[in-house]
């Protein structure tokens, strides 16, 4: 089963593409499985603001199972997870939490995803590699980090 709302990548050789080809707009990719019902809403949140943010981002969802090694680089644990590019680079955001590298959960709204990606955008333009969350920390998900020794 795919996400019928999103443009799907299914081979770690199409992510490397997308993430590699993708200039002067935020890449967008949504990990998470096809039938996850908090993934089915953010894939609704995402696929509704595809056309506002046309100019400015490019929106994909990634099945986990389908490509592990990303899953595992990028810590992916829970789903679904929310990841930004920009001209092959990843973007990092301060959630106000201790993990900037991804956003964990669902977007409240739309407003709130075209705030994330219209930040990042301009914090990317200036050059800049990690930029402020534009949303209120105290409406997010907290999600306490729990780390194992090997």
């Amino acid at each position: 089963m795919a996400s019928y709302l999103l443009p799907c990548l299914t081979t770690k050789h199409e992510v490397d593409n997308v993430i590699r080809h993708t200039e002067e707009v935020v890449l967008v990719l949504r990990f998470g499985r096809d039938d996850d019902h908090v993934c089915l809403q953010l894939d609704n949140i995402l696929a509704k603001a595809v056309d506002d943010l046309a100019k400015m981002a490019k929106i994909y969802a990634v099945n986990v199972d389908h490509v592990p090694v990303y899953t595992r680089y990028f810590d992916i644990t829970l789903i679904p997870a929310t990841i930004f590019f920009f001209n092959a680079q990843h973007m990092k955001v301060d959630w106000g939490t201790a993990d900037h590298t991804k956003f964990i959960g669902t977007f409240k709204c739309k407003q709130d995803f075209i705030d994330v990606v219209e930040v990042i955008f301009r914090g990317a333009m200036k050059g800049k590699l990690m930029v402020q969350s534009p949303l209120d920390p105290t409406s997010l998900q907290k999600y306490e980090l729990v780390y194992k020794e090997i």
